[in-house]
């Protein structure tokens, strides 16, 4: 697919980015990685790979996709995890159903028939089912999984969403702003590896509170 580019956020994580870099290499899409410029050990760990390395001004998960997305020249993009727990073979499947069903933006879910997740705690699965439907009931977005960046869209019109959050509120920001401006969202059955390496970055308590008070604020704007 010469027309996507793989937005690959990746802080700290110099021990899985190998793996995942090696496990996509055969694509036929374009790559970029996003670091903080300090990250020597993952900055090192791309060195053997096809790869566009882009820093980040600021810091924050939602700071690296906003410049991946801006750094994005093809007609599409996917968000895709450095720490091995997206499969590679699903980006097809969102394309497919981003073309089959006209849509803007395809959601991975892993909360769907056919789906999973090895990395859902109690505490996030119930969290990820309160966030996802407070979103459908607040901004009628027809996704089912609100909080998993598995994206994959069209590159032209997450330019046009503005997106400011530069931590993990980018997950919400991004879907309630495409639906405020009238574009087509669905989702997909996915399923959630267990990460390769290092630590799970999301804290549940305080990003769930971030979220929720983003959503708040989002809606009444």
């Amino acid at each position: 697919m010469k027309n996507l580019t793989l937005i690959i956020p990746a802080k700290n994580e110099s021990d899985s980015l190998p793996i995942v870099l090696n496990e996509i290499k055969n694509l036929d899409c374009s790559i970029i990685v996003i670091l903080e410029s300090t990250d020597i050990q993952t900055i090192n760990a791309t060195k053997n790979f096809n790869c566009k390395i882009v820093y980040q001004l600021d810091k924050g998960y939602g700071d690296a996709l906003i410049e991946g997305i801006k750094n994005c020249n093809t007609e599409y993009f996917c968000i895709f995890n450095a720490d091995g727990s997206f499969i590679p073979d699903e980006i097809k499947k969102m394309y497919q159903s981003l073309e089959k069903n006209n849509l803007d933006f395809v959601f991975g879910s892993r909360y769907q028939s056919n789906s999973g997740s090895e990395d859902d705690t109690i505490i996030t699965l119930v969290g990820n089912y309160f966030f996802t439907f407070l979103g459908n009931l607040l901004f009628k977005l027809n996704i089912t999984d609100i909080l998993y960046t598995f994206v994959f869209g069209k590159t032209e019109l997450a330019k046009k969403l503005n997106l400011i959050q530069k931590d993990f509120t980018i997950c919400v920001e991004l879907p309630i702003k495409a639906k405020k401006n009238n574009m087509k969202l669905g989702s997909i059955n996915c399923y959630e590896r267990k990460r390769i390496a290092g630590k799970k970055k999301v804290n549940a308590f305080r990003d769930g509170s971030l979220i929720l008070a983003h959503m708040i604020r989002l809606y009444f704007k």
